[in-house]
């Protein structure tokens, strides 16, 4: 009976190496053809690749820069939302300081001084008060009556000064124009 085990276990050792030698030799049959085909085949593959690993590249690139001008962009929105707001408390100081006329008191100088430092902490964020000094300009003002004692195309009274926030319109002033 080992015998015949030790014959089998033989018998199977031979049919291994025997479907050894015969997969060696078709490996060894390979033609140089096919293995040029298979060059070709795979540095077509990795051009694909490099190219869309491009792509990919260049598509993270451009969406990096659009969540930054998207950002800008918010940036900007909520400034100028944020400003409009600190307008009014600017017209409220600039009334206080008329309404207390050449009257110097403690109150009135310390309206003059809030007013002030509220206008430049405004001016380091980019507003600025619109120019009415030189004409009227459309763009900028907004006529809003007649003066009788201003010349044509002239700004006679400023009844509301106009602010603008990096160049750009964030309140037209609104004034009294001669006819």
């Amino acid at each position: 009976m080992a015998t015949e085990q030790n014959q089998d276990a033989q018998d199977l050792q031979q049919e291994q190496a025997e479907q050894q030698t015969q997969a060696e030799n078709e490996q060894a049959e390979v033609s140089v053809e096919d293995l040029q085909a298979q060059i070709t085949n795979l540095e077509e593959s990795l051009k694909l690749e490099k190219a869309r690993t491009a792509n990919a590249v260049y598509e993270a690139q451009k969406s990096v820069e659009r969540i930054q001008r998207e950002s800008e962009k918010h940036k900007d929105t909520v400034l100028e939302k944020f400003a409009k707001q600190l307008l009014d408390s600017v017209d409220n100081l600039e009334r206080a300081i008329a309404a207390a006329g050449d009257e110097k008191s403690g109150l009135s100088e310390g309206v003059e001084l809030t007013l002030k430092s509220l206008l430049s902490t405004l001016e380091k964020f980019g507003v600025v008060a619109v120019d009415t000094a030189n004409g009227f300009n459309a763009d900028l003002h907004q006529a809003v009556g007649i003066d009788p004692n201003a010349k044509s195309n002239e700004i006679g009274t400023v009844l509301q000064k106009g602010y603008s926030l990096n160049g750009r319109l964030l309140r037209p002033a609104m004034v009294m124009v001669g006819a």
